[in-house]
């Protein structure tokens, strides 16, 4: 196999999501605490979807229209770190195939580097030993391997794989903590796992399948074959659920001469900003543009700014689906009362979503450790605080590059303050002051965020032994900045011994309590902690997180 057309580069695509569907779980508990939240397989298949979901609606066979689909949905659909790099890689592949209609080994190669480069660049201190690694070191052998002689598509990827392989496996030697867990780096795994789904499809063989501890500790018997392919099913075109009304499609003509490409990718980041199933095919004399959206006159406005519009189409999808079956429309949703600042924060657990309300949080995006909410998601939040100012808290570690990828996406003052777990983004919005700029209200946040102290009280999912501490599976265990630093058989002791850990001279200490955990429990161990430590003020409130018992604020 020489070279592949359209439609084996979408089979190989749709190769990848279901590699990665098969292996979720494995990719998941490779976490580097032994925690029951690994999400970094799940992310990987989330975006990977809505990248697919996106080919699918595209419906053609043409193979610059997959590759700039299938990079707008990755991009849409991006979740958690590993899923926003996933994303740049992707739209890299798209840079490289645009205007392509077969694509050779050379090609793929060429695509690999584009998005390598692209997925570092995403990254301001990008850190070897983690999935950047491991695509820069598969996209060196592709460079090597194409300019060998007789090199196809197929053995560029055997050898890329391979050397893929190589790599994950030295991940641990240039990431302490990797080695400490006794774990190659996950998003490395899932990336690798993506490209061995891309050869498996193109070669009619199986999927290779990680087994993962569950597994393991039952018969060993692995997933279905089918199971990515069955996951797949649910990502047919829903006119039901539809958010953007006008399906917009135009091209732009007698380009004018400040056209660059650079001002070609502005126009279609500003696009995602209004609309979804984007697509922007740049020729050398004029550009193809589709975008599903609420504003068409928005879209059409901004290419003005390149050349001459010409082939209008716009067409209300909608009244096309009532038509179909004779629905009556349903009222248009309500934007919120205009402000000049407004915040949005991501939560998961009702307790905690109504404590960030209580403080006039504007907007909530369900997510958190477990499910990261994509750089879609937090966009359409900011736009529908329909705020001059917005303030964005993204509570966890793993968010904060989706938020600055949707702050990119918007014309609004947005401000993300980098707050990495619950205790500092309600610290934050407590400070807000809407009767202050937004600089002094910036740096009020950032100020309060930092002056609190949090830790987690969870269980162990697996035996280990880190920073000393020989844990097992089923033990309760305490974590702050990263470490685990209490254990015990009881939720009470280890969360006691946490306190003790954290408390310093801090005045207040407050526990939000989770799953697991009723008001009855959590009231006596906040009698507990009181009589052992009298001057400081001690509360707990419901917060209804999964898999943390308890949720530690000290400030």
């Amino acid at each position: 196999m020489d070279t592949i057309n359209g439609v084996q580069l979408k089979k190989m695509f749709e190769g990848g999501l279901n590699a990665l569907g098969v292996n979720r779980q494995a990719i998941d508990e490779l976490n580097v605490f032994p925690v029951p939240d690994g999400d970094t397989g799940t992310n990987m298949y989330l975006t990977y979807s809505s990248a697919i979901k996106l080919v699918n609606e595209a419906n053609s066979d043409d193979m610059s229209d997959i590759s700039l689909a299938f990079s707008k949905g990755a991009f849409n659909g991006a979740r958690g770190n590993s899923g926003v790099i996933t994303s740049q890689i992707l739209k890299g592949f798209a840079t490289a195939l645009n205007a392509k209609t077969e694509m050779s080994a050379k090609d793929l190669a060429n695509a690999m580097k584009s998005g390598t480069e692209i997925a570092y660049s995403a990254v301001k201190k990008p850190q070897e030993g983690t999935i950047l690694t491991v695509i820069r070191v598969m996209s060196e052998t592709a460079q090597k391997a194409a300019r060998t002689r007789n090199v196809t598509v197929v053995s560029l990827l055997e050898k890329v794989i391979e050397s893929g392989k190589e790599i994950l496996a030295k991940t641990p030697e240039m990431l302490p903590v990797l080695a400490k867990a006794g774990v190659v780096d996950a998003g490395g795994t899932g990336i690798l796992i993506v490209f061995e789904g891309f050869l498996a499809a193109l070669t009619d063989t199986e999927v290779r399948v990680i087994e993962t501890k569950s597994q393991k500790d039952s018969d060993g018997s692995a997933l279905p074959q089918n199971q990515g392919k069955a996951a797949n099913m649910s990502l047919d075109n829903d006119y039901e659920n539809i958010t953007f009304y006008y399906c917009t499609e135009f091209f732009v003509a007698h380009l004018n001469r400040t056209t660059t490409s650079i001002e070609v990718d502005k126009f279609r980041d500003y696009l995602c900003t209004i609309g979804d199933c984007v697509l922007v095919i740049a020729d050398t004399d004029r550009i193809k543009v589709h975008v599903h959206t609420n504003q068409p006159n928005l879209a059409l406005g901004r290419a003005l700014q390149l050349g001459e519009l010409v082939n209008l189409k716009i067409e209300n999808m909608m009244e096309q689906h009532r038509q179909i079956y004779g629905e009556q429309p349903e009222p248009e949703e309500e934007l919120d009362e205009p402000s000049e600042f407004a915040m949005v924060a991501i939560a998961a657990g009702d307790g905690i979503t109504q404590i960030f309300k209580d403080l006039l949080v504007k907007e909530i995006v369900e997510g958190g450790q477990t499910m990261n909410p994509s750089v879609y998601d937090i966009l359409n939040a900011i736009n529908k605080s329909n705020s001059d100012h917005v303030f964005v808290l993204p509570n966890n570690s793993n968010i904060i590059l989706a938020a600055n990828q949707a702050k990119d996406l918007t014309d609004k003052d947005v401000r993300v303050i980098p707050t990495t777990n619950i205790p500092e983004g309600i610290s934050a919005a407590l400070v807000m002051n809407p009767e202050l700029s937004a600089e002094e209200n910036e740096l009020n946040m950032l100020k309060a965020a930092k002056n609190v102290k949090s830790a987690e009280v969870t269980h162990a999912v697996r035996n280990t032994r880190i920073n000393g501490f020989n844990v097992k599976e089923g033990d309760i265990i305490g974590i702050a900045n990263k470490k685990i630093i209490a254990k015990s058989a009881s939720i009470n002791e280890a969360t006691v011994q946490t306190v003790g850990k954290i408390i310093g001279r801090c005045e207040m200490l407050t526990l939000y309590y989770g799953e697991g955990v009723t008001e009855d429990e959590a009231m006596n161990l906040v009698e507990r902690i009181s009589q052992k430590y009298p001057d400081i003020e001690v509360a707990a409130y419901y917060g209804g997180q999964q898999h943390y018992y308890y949720v530690i604020s000290a400030e």
